[in-house]
């Protein structure tokens, strides 16, 4: 890779691109732009190792589904995905898929930038992502057992009624947990939560 550190942004609103591009570039990145998930798939395996950039919602073939192409082809680098605000069930899949993170729009350049350089760290440092996890649960670890159980629901996707009737408790009770946890985490919304428990590994597999 060299000196050179290449982001692929895929994303049908040219509008993003442009934006988004312009902000990677004056930041120091080589940025290639791409309006589909198939015109990026079409010469992923030639194109030059760096940061997919992928947006969730895009017609013909969703970041989702991307992101599930190149992991069963081979294709080997660090997805940080794009989601509307409201997305959080789709940036639970995304997770589960193996992405680095996930950015809501409007996308906050601190936030965009802070996402990119983890994944080139992963790309450069394959300690990483041990290092990231053994962090996330030394912060999971401060958490009661409830609490660990409500994160591990949030990081299934479920909403707080089923993690109320999942735990045998009230959606009042819930609702305390996640405050009770967010704060311990020293996080203020349910995406930043959703990072860590990801990082620590949970969220994995559905509760049996």
């Amino acid at each position: 890779m060299g000196d050179r550190r290449v982001v692929h942004l895929v994303d049908d609103d040219e509008a993003i691109r442009k934006s988004v591009g312009f902000t990677l570039r004056t930041s120091g990145f080589v940025v290639q732009l791409y309006s589909s998930g198939p015109e990026f798939l079409k010469g992923a395996h030639e194109a030059e190792i760096g940061c997919v950039l992928l947006d969730v919602h895009m017609p013909d073939m969703d970041g989702l589904q991307v992101q599930a192409t190149m992991t069963k082809s081979g294709i080997d680098m660090p997805v940080v995905v794009l989601t509307g605000n409201g997305d959080i069930a789709l940036a639970v899949q995304a997770m589960k898929g193996g992405a680095v993170d996930f950015l809501a729009k409007p996308i906050e350049k601190a936030l965009l930038l802070d996402a990119i350089e983890r994944a080139f760290a992963r790309i450069n440092r394959a300690d990483v992502r041990a290092t990231e996890q053994a962090q996330a649960q030394a912060q999971v670890a401060v958490l009661t057992p409830r609490e660990q159980d409500v994160l591990e629901g949030m990081a299934q996707g479920y909403p707080n009624k089923t993690i109320a009737y999942d735990l045998g408790i009230s959606s009042r009770t819930v609702e305390v947990h996640r405050a009770n946890l967010m704060f311990k985490l020293g996080v203020q919304t349910q995406a930043d939560a959703l990072r860590i428990a990801f990082a620590a590994g949970m969220g994995k597999a559905p509760k049996k």
